[in-house]
């Protein structure tokens, strides 16, 4: 299988994965919601490293600009913005846009990247309570 290949596979598979956190978010199933996203952050992790490979010489991640931080976050809005940037790549990579499409999937990462952030702590925040409420 061609690298290339490979590439759209695991976007594909990501953007599966995005639609299931989506639906599980909405259902409010945390444990499921946070196994979909980090099924979605592990593909494009594995896309990002493939781009690497592909396109070691032609990568200046200096000019790709991150949305700057909002000053309030909300995990759906974020799971639709990811969802257009991955179908934003998967259009670049049936044009053969390789970088264009590496960008865009850099990008929804650093975004999904967020989300699990917001889970740990979110997570974290929940033990402290347990771990409080079991000392009174």
């Amino acid at each position: 299988m061609a690298v290339n290949d490979k590439i759209s596979k695991a976007l594909k598979s990501a953007i599966n994965h995005l639609e299931n956190s989506i639906s599980t978010l909405k259902n409010k199933d945390e444990n499921s919601f946070a196994d979909a996203v980090w099924h979605v952050a592990a593909e494009l992790e594995y896309a990002l490293f493939l781009f690497s490979v592909t396109l070691q010489n032609e990568k200046d991640k200096s000019g790709w600009r991150i949305n700057p931080k909002r000053k309030k976050y909300e995990v759906g809005q974020t799971l639709v913005t990811v969802q257009n940037l991955l179908n934003e790549a998967e259009k670049h990579m049936e044009s053969k846009k390789l970088l264009d499409a590496y960008k865009k999937t850099y990008i929804a990462r650093h975004h999904i990247l967020k989300v699990q952030e917001d889970l740990a702590k979110k997570k974290r925040e929940a033990l402290k309570k347990k771990a409080g409420k079991a000392k009174k």
